[in-house]
């Protein structure tokens, strides 16, 4: 009788992860590769799941993927399962479920990239201290991943947090945002290509002591702020690559405290905030292991 395995896809703008497992202790293969155009990027990723597949052994139960998007979540939509308006070149409107699905012959559990990171960091609290979750991703672009009682959050379509807007005083930071929908919404002053066209280098080549991280921390603070005021997440979750600089969490944390101005009355703030906004515990790995979770435990609920 085969042994039922779980596959698992991070699918990024410019890379790749995959990964087979037994669980989530127990990855057999993993393997990074470049995203290239669609026809190319699901080769890459059909071979490698069936190179590691002996159907003598064992079959995939799920696959788990997080996506970058947008993408189309919704069961009722025709287009259910696609990455939809993405401004990466080539992907508009590929269903990138069915696709797969379709090649391997087994279920394809979808979310955002985001979302799976989420799910990747709420899996490691204990279920009856953490319920609600956001995990903020600040690199080349800007999303978040909300979980509440235990659930992502779906709506309309999935949460966009890159695009709300944020205090932008043009006297103190005259740059006008690059987001080609919105100019200076989050996004579009606060992620990594923001910062290099306003300071005409990339945020890793930016000196620690230049301005640009205490412009940076205020607007991360800015929308922390609209996050707590309005879905009061037990824990909040910092990853992407902006976040690398290693001085730029004890800043917004800071200057979460300045924008609330006391408002919030809770010790998570007052007292603990470094236990509050956090790095991911996974590091790099929340993506591809929140896929993974999400096979599995999507897997156990079908059952």
């Amino acid at each position: 009788m085969a042994q039922k395995i779980f596959g698992a896809v991070e699918l990024g703008g410019t890379k790749i992860t995959a990964i087979v497992a037994k669980d989530l202790k127990t990855v057999l293969d993993k393997k990074v590769f470049p995203t290239l155009s669609p026809k190319e990027t699901l080769n890459d990723i059909i071979e490698f799941f069936k190179s590691a597949l002996n159907r003598e052994i064992y079959e995939y139960q799920a696959i788990g993927v997080g996506s970058f998007g947008p993408l189309d979540l919704n069961p009722e939509s025709r287009t259910y399962g696609y990455i939809t308006s993405t401004p990466k070149q080539g992907w508009q409107f590929f269903n990138i479920k069915q696709e797969i699905e379709s090649a391997l012959q087994t279920r394809v559990y979808l979310e955002t990239d985001v979302n799976a990171s989420a799910l990747g960091e709420f899996f490691l609290y204990p279920e009856n201290r953490i319920q609600n979750l956001v995990y903020i991703t600040i690199g080349t672009g800007i999303g978040a991943g909300i979980i509440i009682n235990g659930k992502i959050v779906h709506g309309l379509v999935h949460p966009e947090l890159g695009h709300i807007r944020i205090p932008h005083d043009y006297r103190q930071d005259p740059f006008p945002g690059i987001c080609p929908f919105h100019r200076d919404c989050f996004e579009g002053l606060a992620s990594g290509p923001a910062m290099e066209e306003r300071w005409h280098q990339p945020p890793e080549k930016i000196p620690t002591d230049h301005i640009a991280w205490e412009l940076e921390a205020e607007y991360i603070a800015y929308a922390i702020a609209n996050l707590i005021c309005t879905i009061s997440p037990e824990i909040i979750v910092l990853g992407g690559g902006v976040m690398q600089r290693h001085q730029l969490l004890k800043m917004v944390q800071s200057k979460t405290r300045c924008v609330l101005s006391g408002y919030i009355k809770s010790k998570s703030l007052e007292d603990n905030i470094s236990e509050y906004i956090v790095p991911p515990r996974l590091k790099e790995d929340s993506g591809i292991l929140g896929a993974l979770s999400m096979a599995i435990h999507e897997s156990k609920s079908k059952s």
